[in-house]
């Protein structure tokens, strides 16, 4: 079995920072350093990440986070900022997002201890819908609709975006709310989007990942995933 598969079934991470640990150095294998991509392992080897066996997870759990804004999705910050890694701190399992949720925006969080998983839900291929609420500034009109559902490029990027499914669900003078759906995982896809037709988010709460809803999962509250939602997941 590759190694970086061996530490993503021990609940590491997924198997993409898996092999970044690996080729910093950080595994050893039977006592000796491996950092070379493609290595393997067999049953019976000891595999210890900074200097700590791992053994793999029997259990598989997913845990739904209402993500609140104001924290990071990092497991740590050379900021010293509030993450959101702090509220899972004293589980019996080490769980690390799906994904990431910007500073500023709040809703569905995803964790597991499932690297496997979690590699499949954020690979591009899997195009999983994302579900955001956006309050925005001012009204979009009929061509600026067009553009988001058609492709914009953002700046500093060299393709467009894959197009999105946006729909006006309340319009203001000053703001109004719409539903974006996208499957891309760009950073602060959605802020930068809206930005790029005029206008500017000042709210923005991820409703859904794929078939996990937010419900009524209070800011700052989580639950573990019933089986039938697991079950939807890894139909995905």
């Amino acid at each position: 079995m590759r190694l970086q598969k061996y530490m993503a079934m021990c609940g590491v991470a997924a198997r993409r920072k898996c092999e970044e640990m690996i080729t910093a150095g950080r595994v050893t294998v039977n006592g000796v350093v491996v950092d070379v991509l493609g290595s393997t392992v067999e049953e019976g080897d000891t595999v210890c990440l900074d200097g700590q066996r791992l053994t793999p997870e029997a259990e598989k759990i997913v845990i739904l986070y209402h993500k609140p804004a104001g924290e990071v999705t990092t497991v740590n910050d050379d900021k010293e900022r509030e993450t959101v890694m702090d509220h899972f701190r004293d589980l019996p399992v080490r769980v690390y997002p799906i994904g990431r949720l910007d500073y500023d925006t709040e809703g569905v969080l995803l964790l597991t201890n499932d690297g496997e998983l979690a590699q499949k839900l954020t690979h591009p291929s899997s195009e999983v819908d994302k579900v955001y609420l956006a309050r925005i500034s001012g009204q979009l009109s009929p061509e600026e609709l067009k553009r988001l559902r058609t492709g914009v490029l953002m700046e500093g990027e060299e393709r467009m975006t894959w197009p999105a499914r946006v729909r006006i669900v309340r319009e203001g003078d000053i703001y109004s709310d719409v539903i974006v759906i996208i499957h891309e995982g760009r950073n602060r896809q959605v802020r930068r989007m809206i930005a790029v037709v005029g206008h500017q988010v000042v709210m923005l709460r991820r409703v859904r990942f794929g078939p996990v809803e937010l419900g009524n999962l209070e800011r700052g509250e989580w639950r573990y995933l019933t089986a039938a939602e697991m079950e939807k997941l890894r139909a995905l």
